[in-house]
């Protein structure tokens, strides 16, 4: 599929994602045990946030001065408005993160390291699926047809369950590890495998690894389709997924004791993903500027998010009297 993106671009952004997550292993501490405060979560958010619109700027200025105005506008709106979808659906994951951690009973300083490792197994899952989203709709452009009415019944599927936890003692893939590997009671430090008598051990730490991995597969089959909506090309849809992706451990951290406060996102995140399949479904009969697109996400996710901080204040004062 075309795209406006050129080997050096690519190279530069990928080199760019590397040297990030270097710079958060062996100069920021993350390859060792640490507990992230609120204050340095919320810097790294500022961050990552300040980055992305950093790099949306840089794409405009880009195309303003090598292709024209109007489509130096048009992607970087595709950017900003994939970018925000992205991130907004994230969120949900983030509630993910908390059940397993809670689950596992997994010590807030050991959580870190864990988290940035789940981050790469994430950009090497998404690329690939981004690849293949590409190829088909490439190929096949009535898949489009099929991601959105995949996203409706998805989104559907939100709103009728949000309330329900899921059993992670039930999970198939935990059920099938504790069955075929050697897994110690406890944790020992952040260590996946250990070695006792001679016998390699898994921790549960590892347990925890590929249970924060397999939310983000199930995660990327929704938010991939879901941008397919905005744009088609793979550099936008890859650069906006990545930066999502990195920023959402710092989310996590930031919000994850207060995601009790946010119990009404997850009917906003599936109106969302609503809006999005019918969008793609209407593509046909109507096109829908991707300002409005912007507009309207954003709009969702904001109501939600000051829905559920005016309701979460009102039980709390509840319980307090």
């Amino acid at each position: 599929m075309d795209s406006f993106a050129n080997a050096a671009m690519w190279a530069g952004f990928i080199a760019f994602v590397l040297s990030m997550l270097a710079l958060d292993l062996f100069v920021f501490g993350g390859n060792k045990a640490h507990r992230v405060s609120v204050k340095e979560a919320a810097a790294w958010v500022a961050a990552w946030v300040t980055m992305a619109c950093t790099f949306a700027g840089l794409l405009w200025w880009y195309l303003d001065i090598n292709a024209s105005r109007e489509i130096a506008n048009s992607k970087a709106m595709e950017f900003i408005t994939g970018y925000l979808i992205e991130q907004s659906l994230s969120i949900d994951n983030m509630f993910i993160f908390v059940m397993i951690f809670s689950y596992f009973a997994v010590p807030p300083e050991l959580q870190r390291r864990v988290l940035l490792y789940g981050v790469l197994g994430a950009i090497v899952m998404r690329a690939g699926m981004i690849l293949a989203g590409v190829w088909l709709v490439s190929e096949f452009a009535w898949v489009l047809y099929i991601f959105g009415a995949f996203l409706i019944v998805t989104g559907i599927k939100m709103l009728i369950f949000a309330e329900k936890q899921p059993d992670l003692e039930k999970n198939a893939l935990l059920r099938w590890l504790r069955g075929h590997m050697r897994v110690t009671p406890d944790f020992h430090s952040e260590k996946f495998f250990v070695r006792i008598d001679g016998v390699r051990w898994a921790t549960p730490m590892f347990l925890v690894l590929m249970m924060i991995e397999a939310s983000d597969l199930v995660f990327a089959v929704d938010s991939i389709p879901a941008i397919f909506a905005v744009t088609t090309d793979p550099f936008i849809v890859f650069t906006s997924n990545i930066f999502a992706i990195m920023g959402l451990r710092a989310l996590y951290f930031l919000l994850a004791d207060m995601s009790e406060r946010f119990h009404l996102l997850k009917y906003g995140l599936a109106l969302v993903l609503v809006f999005i399949g019918g969008k793609m479904l209407a593509a046909p009969w109507f096109h829908m500027p991707v300002q409005w697109s912007l507009a309207i996400v954003g709009s969702v996710i904001l109501v939600s998010v000051l829905l559920s901080l005016k309701f979460s204040a009102r039980r709390f004062h509840h319980r307090a009297t």
